[in-house]
């Protein structure tokens, strides 16, 4: 018998809910909320099928205090990231209420990703911050959040948690690709079990990707490269190219994630070691993210979302590099907040006491209800 965590609550998800996803990524270019209604529909199929509609979504740039705190918040000390972790939760709190009245907006309930400072599944330990409590208690709406801790407490990698959202709102795409602070890629696959095969979603990390570029465009005053122009006007460095390519991460099988250490640790200083201007750390870097791509997709449609969507130079050079594929980059709300959507889909799982955290991506002992729920208690 498959077994999973309850939460000792079930929700009638026939009849809707309401959720707003906040999503931060890693590489810090603000905060995603994304309004949207689930339900599920009994079909032919014997679990159902959900269905959404997306009710309303925006997103906000992080003040530069805040935004500098967050970027550097594995160096503090445990009072000062403690506080960080309060500071912050009440912070989104305050910018959901404000999304809230703002669009006459009527929430059953937030679901927060919060932001990833430590990822470490190899030791069971991940922390993402923005307490729930805060949020919670600023915003008026009952929050869940923390759902990565339950996965690596089960010898999971905690991430990625998207797949299940691929699987369940995005079915008619052979891969969902996001191109965030990292790739992280999705499909069906088969399991083999007892003699008969299972269909299960397989998914995994593959490599950086806006947590690189955007360290070395901020490095000379702008947030990111637009369309990837820098990038087009560099040259590609094949030494630092073929190292980039031989980095051990890459010759291990999934279930695998990537965190902001083994950056820090391996990829920014093999490229600092190079004397080459940044367009030139762009291009090659670009073309080493197109490269590993290819490795993992044998074909078919591709739906691309995540900031790296609407780089056009890193897509041309993913399809150069892939021709037997047909990549899709859907409309600017899709790729924007999907994974802020997914996230209050994760939410909805929850509440309908439902496993959100699937073992066939994570790696984990077996499916879980990940995620830790802090009621409101009303406004004032």
């Amino acid at each position: 018998m498959e077994r999973y965590t309850s939460t000792g609550m079930a929700y009638d998800i026939g009849k809707g809910v309401n959720i707003i996803g906040l999503m931060s990524g890693t590489s810090l270019d603000g905060l995603d909320m994304c309004y949207a209604r689930f339900w599920l529909e009994r079909s032919g199929k014997p679990e159902g099928e959900w269905k959404y509609e997306i009710i309303k979504a925006e997103d906000e740039s992080y003040p530069a205090g805040l935004k500098h705190k967050l970027a550097t918040a594995q160096s503090m000390n445990a009072e000062e990231y403690a506080l960080l972790h309060s500071d912050y939760g009440l912070y989104l709190g305050q910018r959901v209420r404000a999304f809230i009245e703002r669009n006459g907006a009527k929430p059953h309930f937030i679901a927060s990703h919060g932001s990833t400072v430590f990822h470490q599944p190899a030791i069971r330990f991940t922390a993402q911050i923005g307490s729930g409590a805060g949020i919670a208690a600023e915003s008026g709406v009952d929050c869940i959040s923390d759902f990565r801790t339950t996965d690596v407490a089960l010898h999971g990698q905690g991430a990625p948690l998207v797949p299940i959202g691929d699987r369940h709102l995005f079915y008619e795409y052979d891969y969902c690709l996001n191109l965030g602070g990292f790739s992280n890629i999705s499909s069906e696959g088969e399991l083999v079990k007892d003699g008969k095969k299972l269909s299960v979603r397989v998914a995994y990390d593959i490599s950086p990707v806006n947590y690189v570029l955007n360290h070395y465009t901020r490095s000379i005053g702008k947030d990111y490269d637009r369309d990837g122009l820098m990038a087009r006007n560099g040259k590609i460095c094949p030494e630092l190219l073929d190292r980039l390519n031989s980095l051990d991460f890459y010759t291990v099988d999934g279930p695998k994630s990537l965190g902001r250490e083994w950056v820090e640790q391996q990829v920014f200083p093999l490229i600092d070691s190079y004397a080459i201007t940044i367009e030139d750390k762009l291009s090659t870097f670009c073309e080493h993210v197109a490269m590993q791509i290819t490795r993992h997709i044998k074909g078919g449609k591709v739906l691309l979302t995540g900031g790296g969507a609407l780089n056009l130079y890193l897509v041309e050079r993913m399809q150069a590099n892939a021709p037997q594929c047909k990549y899709v980059v859907p409309d600017r709300q899709t790729v924007n907040f999907k994974e802020a959507l997914i996230f209050a889909f994760l939410g909805a799982l929850y509440v309908a006491d439902m496993p959100n955290c699937m073992s066939s991506v994570t790696g984990a002992a077996y499916n879980c209800i990940g995620g830790a729920l802090y009621k409101a208690g009303g406004i004032k």
